[in-house]
């Protein structure tokens, strides 16, 4: 079975959401138009819509994580659902109980979803692949393979300032090798049918297979920046890297680090983004990550409502825009 098979039921409705590959650029802007639906939710003077009332959604984070486990509890929150957030050390698995028993077990709860983030590349698909029928996944990150739920999010915050995505030149630099946020984001960016990716790094850090997912490889990040509409700064992934890729933080941060001198290359109106956490004075200074091109906490915000919309659609239920307060 191709894996994107498994996302989708027999009328092609999203089930799962485990990945972007394999999906459609009709449905990626579905998922866009739905969020806009919800931006305004958190304005509200009750930050809560009742579509998923009575459903409950277990995150299950085997990676740790803030900003991601919270961004998804306050999207279930304001769509009306009950949140579990399991404790994966406490849990009974720590005491020799299996995954599947575990996930079984939280299946005969009447559970709806569960949202999984987990350090194995593939453990999403596995767990998709084993649960009841009624149960949806929606992965918060798996390995090195995907995080479609980021990737999402920040195709949504381009498409607030850049919104024909035909026209952009985007730039995507840092620890491409490791980084499971620039995988999703590619493959995003090229079914949204933006002409021209460039990953930018030292060759330790860019993978050799970017070539085929036809992005232009730069290794000089003067010459990458150059005319660009968007720039992605990359985590550098220490916890991931085996043996010494990079000489140290600071001769990385002199040579790729993003600095007011480096991004007057790219085009006066170009926006700065990273996925986060940011290593100020690593991979960006911070007259860049707090200036006025900075769409990083726009990122954030953005998070929620994207997320609200791909839990209302994996869960079958879409905004009229008539919600009323729960």
């Amino acid at each position: 079975m191709k894996r994107q098979d498994i996302q989708c039921d027999s009328q092609g409705q999203l089930r799962h959401f485990l990945t972007i590959e394999g999906h459609k650029r009709e449905t990626l802007t579905q998922i866009l138009d739905t969020a806009e639906n919800f931006v305004t939710v958190g304005n509200q003077p009750v930050k809560k819509v009742p579509l998923l009332r009575g459903k409950t959604i277990v995150n299950l984070f085997f990676e740790s994580s803030t900003r991601t486990r919270t961004t998804f509890e306050l999207a279930a929150k304001r769509l009306s659902a009950d949140v579990l957030n399991i404790n994966i050390n406490t849990s009974s698995t720590s005491k020799g109980e299996s995954l599947l028993d575990m996930l079984h077990n939280l299946e005969a709860m009447h559970c709806d979803m569960f949202v999984v983030r987990h350090e194995q590349s593939g453990a999403a698909h596995f767990i998709a692949q084993h649960v009841a029928p009624h149960i949806s996944i929606i992965n918060a990150g798996d390995g090195r393979h995907a995080h479609p739920t980021q990737a999402m999010l920040d195709v949504f915050t381009i498409r607030k300032h850049k919104p024909d995505f035909t026209a952009l030149r985007v730039a995507i630099v840092g620890d491409l090798m490791h980084s499971r946020v620039a995988r999703s984001q590619i493959h995003a960016l090229n079914t949204l049918g933006v002409p021209e990716i460039r990953a930018i790094g030292p060759c330790t850090l860019i993978p050799p297979y970017l070539q085929q997912m036809g992005v232009h490889i730069y290794n000089d990040v003067r010459e990458g920046l150059k005319d660009v509409d968007v720039v992605i700064m990359l985590r550098l992934q220490r916890e991931r890297m085996d043996g010494a890729l990079l000489p140290s933080e600071l001769e990385y941060f002199q040579t790729y680090g993003l600095t007011q001198e480096k991004l007057a290359l790219a085009k006066p109106d170009a926006i700065v983004m990273h996925p986060g956490p940011i290593n100020r004075g690593v991979e960006i200074e911070s007259s860049v990550a707090d200036g006025p091109q900075s769409v990083i906490l726009e990122q954030v915000s953005n998070g929620i409502a994207v997320r609200m919309a791909i839990m209302s659609m994996v869960l079958g239920r879409k905004p009229s825009g008539e919600e009323g307060e729960a």
